[in-house]
């Protein structure tokens, strides 16, 4: 069977690395206990228990199911990683974290289950790319409070501009601004702006997120101004 990274591409979604696109990776692969995984140069063989609906048919290849990748990469892959694989996942294939959990005790006593068992809880299909399940982590990780994802600003009544992440009361949201959606089009920079403009005008702070800022001055400038925006701006101290 197809499991893994090699899996989670088959159904959709792609967790290579950039140089992974130059030199693709051996396909992952597992056989059920008991039997020889493989040891064809071009494939990772491993062996694995899995249950009869652990596995599905795509185009004729027996991979792990949607569930299963998710949980299996949630304690493969680097924390990161593997929280926007499953995120990703739940969203593309419209399962929920409760759907997972639900699975997780078969995962009793893995290698990595400690951490699948956390990201479980934070997963939100609403959540649409990896890097905004980056934020979502990090929010967790800073001890912030968690917004609402995807979240739609109505203009007269009609919904015109969706938000990343938004603290509605407060009036704050944060965006995450990458090269590979963002950037793409002097169009789509435009329409950023103009959006941004009015949720400035109207009252609300907007927080950037860019693509480097998951680590050192990026990430302190941005989690930084988010505390800041969130501070309470009331007090009952008369002095």
């Amino acid at each position: 069977m197809v499991t893994d990274r090699t899996a989670a591409w088959l159904h959709g979604i792609d967790m290579l690395t950039m140089s992974e696109h130059d030199v693709l990776p051996p396909i992952e692969t597992c056989a059920l206990r008991g039997r020889n995984p493989t040891h064809r140069p071009e494939a990772d063989g491993r062996s694995r228990d899995l249950a009869p609906s652990d596995v599905v048919d795509v185009a004729g290849i027996q991979v792990t199911s949607p569930q299963r990748t998710a949980l299996d990469l949630g304690c493969n892959l680097r924390r990161r990683e593997a929280f926007a694989a499953m995120t990703c996942l739940a969203r593309l294939h419209g399962f929920s974290a409760a759907d997972l959990g639900r699975e997780l005790p078969r995962f009793r006593g893995r290698r990595g289950v400690i951490q699948c068992r956390q990201l479980v809880a934070l997963v939100d299909a609403r959540i649409e790319s990896p890097r905004e399940a980056w934020v979502w982590l990090q929010l967790y990780d800073e001890g912030l409070p968690m917004p609402e994802p995807q979240w739609w600003i109505e203009v007269d009544g009609i919904p015109t501009y969706r938000l990343d992440f938004a603290y509605v009361n407060a009036r704050v949201c944060v965006e995450y601004d990458g090269a590979e959606f963002h950037d793409q089009t002097v169009g789509q920079r435009a329409d950023d702006d103009e959006r941004r403009t009015w949720l400035r005008d109207n009252g609300w702070t907007v927080i950037v997120v860019k693509r480097g800022d998951f680590a050192g001055a990026g990430l302190a400038r941005w989690t930084g101004e988010l505390r800041a925006a969130l501070a309470p701006s009331y007090s009952n101290r008369r002095w």
